[in-house]
């Protein structure tokens, strides 16, 4: 509980700081919460997925900018992630993320940084016919090997690869406008990365799947669900796909707040992995 009380003050001097200079981010773009939120991995999109929008409100020949913070409680870990995201042009993403894990369970904690980049290659989230498509990569380093390679992960850094397809729909069911994203991702990473690449049951490249489907509740709420398929590489445990039901809410441009309920599974044998998700975001 210390270090979620820490980590939320944090957070609120960032927004502090960050509402006292609101005349620096690119408020004249793209609609409000169309630059969704920040993943776990840093990238743009959903808490679980990235999405093929590219973060912050930045449009055609504007840079944009945003920090994060997002903090998971289950019943045996905790993830801390911190996050800075560069944008520019509405087309090109570059991300930041620094990951711990800590072993409620066992002691101690899992670390590693991840360095992404995301381009728009086609489509637009909101006019068209055309979905927005979009292709990234995260190079993932792990900085705390000896477990990962204790229970048979084949190395300590790795990239993944994926293509993103996002569409909004202004009018959708229910009189409601409605997000829903597609993720395409080739990865070899165990537990996001946690755990190492690849293993000793299989060390080859897995193509999974991941999704999002939101609604809005009106232009400030947005509710919505994610499932993230996963790669099965570590003979000592399975590792099982993970989903959420989450709440979004989008007071103005420089701030986006989520929180959610999460269900991972079975993490590294240890049954029963629910809990709470909250996610802060500052753009600029």
């Amino acid at each position: 509980m210390t270090k979620a009380l820490l980590m939320c003050t944090g957070l609120s001097l960032v927004v502090g700081l960050t509402v006292a200079c609101q005349a620096a981010y690119a408020d004249d773009g793209k609609l409000l919460a169309t630059g969704a939120v920040t993943s776990i991995e840093g990238a743009g999109g959903g808490g679980i997925v990235p999405w093929a929008t590219t973060a912050s409100y930045a449009e055609e020949g504007q840079w944009g900018a945003t920090v994060n913070g997002n903090f998971a409680d289950v019943d045996d870990f905790q993830l801390g992630v911190q996050s800075i995201n560069l944008t520019y042009d509405n087309r090109i993403e570059v991300s930041f993320a620094q990951q711990r894990l800590g072993l409620n369970t066992i002691g101690g904690d899992l670390k590693q940084d991840i360095f992404g980049v995301k381009v728009r290659v086609a489509g637009d989230l909101v006019y068209g016919d055309m979905p927005q498509l979009s292709v990234g990569l995260q190079h993932k380093r792990n900085k705390t090997f000896d477990l990962p390679a204790a229970v048979g992960a084949k190395d300590d850094s790795g990239t993944d690869f994926y293509f993103s397809a996002a569409k909004a729909w202004l009018a959708g069911p229910l009189d409601r406008t409605w997000v829903a994203n597609y993720t395409l991702r080739a990865t070899k990473a165990n537990q996001l990365g946690l755990l190492g690449f690849g293993g000793d049951k299989n060390d080859d490249y897995d193509v999974v799947s991941e999704a999002s489907l939101g609604m809005f509740v009106n232009r400030h709420w947005l509710v919505g669900v994610e499932y993230r398929q996963k790669p099965d590489n570590l003979g000592f445990a399975k590792e099982y796909d993970w989903r959420d039901v989450f709440v979004g809410w989008f007071p103005n441009k420089s701030v986006a707040v989520v929180l959610a309920y999460v269900d991972l599974k079975s993490i590294a044998g240890l049954p029963d992995q629910t809990g709470a998700y909250a996610s802060l975001q500052v753009s600029f």
